[in-house]
């Protein structure tokens, strides 16, 4: 295995000199840029997580009473996938913005669009109220959350990968990964502590509300915690020495445009896990007589802490196997748990949370070295933008309709459809690390 996921030399581009100066200069410390990117991607997922817990919740009842309660669920799932098609755009926006202004104008812009964006959904009439306004104005929100979290890119994870020692890089690369878990574990509480201290009308006028209020506050916290990073001179000099500033689009998929497809696909196991541990639990299992929806939310939160300690793992399986083994193995778990997906889910109690933990802690194990195993392919002066692209489109292929196309298909045929999908994305995982192999080799 290892021959056909093996490691990548240093990145191409640049002679033996040139990396010798690079890696002499701007020494800055792993740890605190470590910390600075689990502290702002954790207020991105907070953001998408109340989200999507929304749509199961709240929407089908607040924005499509005209609905079933599984069709308003699907048209929830809808509007789900708009944030990550506008993501590539946002990120190109975004990016011609640092190139006029800075990074730190960007990254504020950005963070407070985020924010708002998430707050201005707490403040919408439901559909008895304005009628279809409302689900438009949802709709709108979300394209605006998309090009938001597009925007808010600052290179660190990129800066974090040039800056650590080469025998600790799968350990580093989990740590910005651990931001995900912690996002869905705040938004899961928030929604289990209200749904559970709420009645029913109470919860479904105002107290929903809450969390996307909570998510601008958390969105504030985070932009000066990467602010204090992004415009000292400390970290300035480094992302310029390191040439870890903003391309053209255009340039960028002329010159490596194959890369970001490359890196997309081979973390699709991972993506494709991502939402169907998350968010569809607690679509399906809300739909049948099995357990509570306060029982799902608690066992989320559980899931959730499986999949830090996934997380911690990789990152010292990595480090000992390699980022792509790691990556590669982490695909073949994830196939054969797709296996019994459909008896686990569709058991009891036990069973479903069974699903979830077990899920939680593969895509852990998964995800945990998804951001940087294919990324380091990229020149280094391409990898600023070649990360944020290469992150877009994982999650707009992998993700962003894991929802809508699982509920939908499993509601029709059967939760084998759970297990067609995620072995769809493990076969393109382990396809994509093999191209990924033949263009190391040929470069």
């Amino acid at each position: 295995m290892s021959s056909t996921f093996q490691e990548q030399r240093e990145p191409a581009g640049y002679t033996a000199d040139e990396l010798s100066r690079i890696h002499a200069h701007a020494k800055v410390a792993p740890g605190e840029i470590a910390i600075g990117v689990v502290i702002g991607r954790t207020s991105e997922y907070f953001d998408f997580f109340v989200f999507g817990i929304a749509c199961v919740l709240v929407f089908p009842q607040v924005f499509f009473p005209f609905e079933s309660k599984l069709d308003g669920i699907l048209l929830s799932f809808a509007i789900f996938p708009l944030a990550f098609i506008a993501r590539p755009i946002g990120t190109t926006i975004f990016m011609s913005f640092q190139r006029r202004w800075s990074r730190g104008t960007k990254l504020t812009i950005a963070l407070f669009l985020l924010g708002s964006s998430t707050a201005g959904m707490a403040f919408l009439p439901n559909y008895i109220t304005i009628g279809s306004w409302s689900i438009g104005l949802l709709a709108f929100f979300r394209l605006m959350q998309g090009i938001a979290l597009g925007g808010s890119w600052d290179g660190l994870p990129s800066l974090l990968a040039l800056n650590t020692p080469p025998e600790r890089r799968g350990w580093y690369a989990m740590l910005g990964q651990l931001s995900a878990p912690i996002g869905f574990m705040i938004a899961c509480a928030l929604f289990l502590y209200l749904h559970g201290q709420l009645s029913s009308e109470d919860f479904l006028e105002w107290g929903w509300r809450y969390p996307f209020f909570v998510a601008f506050a958390i969105n504030v916290v985070a932009l000066f915690a990467r602010l204090r990073l992004v415009v000292t001179e400390e970290y300035t000099r480094a992302m310029e020495e390191r040439a870890l500033e903003p391309i053209g689009i255009i340039d960028m998929l002329r010159r490596q445009g194959y890369n970001i497809f490359v890196g997309a696909f081979a973390a699709l196991a991972s993506y494709a896990l991502f939402h169907l541990v998350s968010i569809f639990p607690i679509s399906w299992i809300s739909l049948g007589n099995v357990q509570s929806v306060n029982s799902v939310l608690a066992v989320q939160i559980v899931g959730a802490a499986a999949g830090i300690l996934g997380i911690i793992a990789s990152g010292i399986i990595a480090d000992r196997i390699g980022r792509r083994t790691t990556l590669g193995t982490a695909a073949i778990l994830i196939g054969i748990f797709a296996l019994f997906a459909p008896r686990l889910l569709g058991g009891g109690e036990a069973a479903q949370d069974t699903f979830i933990v077990v899920g939680f802690a593969l895509l852990g194990l998964s995800y945990g070295q998804a951001a940087g195993s294919v990324t380091s392919n990229f020149e280094i002066h391409l990898r600023y933008t070649g990360a944020a692209l290469t992150s877009d489109f994982a999650w707009l292929i992998g993700a962003a309709f894991a929802p809508l196309v699982a509920l939908g298909l499993s509601s029709r045929f059967g939760l084998v459809a759970v297990s067609v999908y995620l072995l769809s994305g493990v076969a393109c995982t382990l396809i994509a690390l093999r191209v990924n192999r033949a263009l190391a080799a040929r470069e």
